[in-house]
């Protein structure tokens, strides 16, 4: 689908939209702190990734990280561009639920994106990357830990981890340039 998208075929944006939508009008919602602001952000995230989808490289970054970034733009450009009263801001359920392991909170917008985003960068790199790079970030485990743990040599892991760690950064720049458009 992330060729086609970038080809133009229209039946890959339908697709796109049907898959993507609902986690952009999340990340917009939680943003904006409104449903009617929040699905004016979805459409305008989707007509500037159709219009500019040749900017977009499915070989350096996926859709879903591409479309991320553009809405962290189109949400903060319509929440610096909106009126707020200290009371929004105060009473905001983002501010009241956004601490890891409140009992009944979910978890910050951009960190559910960013978790979203690099478990599918993940995916990308194969095994044994994905599975090293996921116990360094997901579970906090050290080198050395995470070579007791999948039974490889240290430097082994090292080495997998320091080149993981330049293709994810090359992809994510990329992503993160999609988010300026």
């Amino acid at each position: 689908m992330d060729h086609a998208f970038a080809a133009g075929d229209e039946v890959a944006l339908a697709e796109a939209y049907r898959r993507f939508s609902p986690l952009i009008r999340s990340l917009a919602q939680r943003k904006l702190l409104d449903g009617g602001a929040a699905d004016d952000a979805v459409q305008e995230v989707f007509i500037r990734a159709w219009k500019y989808r040749e900017s977009y490289a499915p070989d350096k970054s996926t859709l879903a990280a591409w479309l991320v970034g553009i809405t962290r733009n189109v949400a903060a450009g319509m929440a610096s561009s909106a009126v707020r009263t200290p009371e929004t801001l105060v009473d905001s359920p983002v501010q009241q639920g956004s601490r890891a392991g409140q009992a009944g909170s979910s978890p910050h917008p951009d960190h559910v994106a960013d978790r979203v985003v690099l478990d599918a960068e993940l995916d990308r790199l194969g095994e044994p990357q994905g599975s090293i790079l996921r116990l360094a970030f997901h579970e906090d485990l050290t080198h050395q830990q995470i070579s007791e743990t999948l039974k490889l040599p240290l430097g082994t892991v090292k080495s997998h981890i320091r080149r993981s760690l330049v293709q994810l950064r090359e992809r994510l720049e990329v992503s993160d340039a999609a988010s300026a458009i």
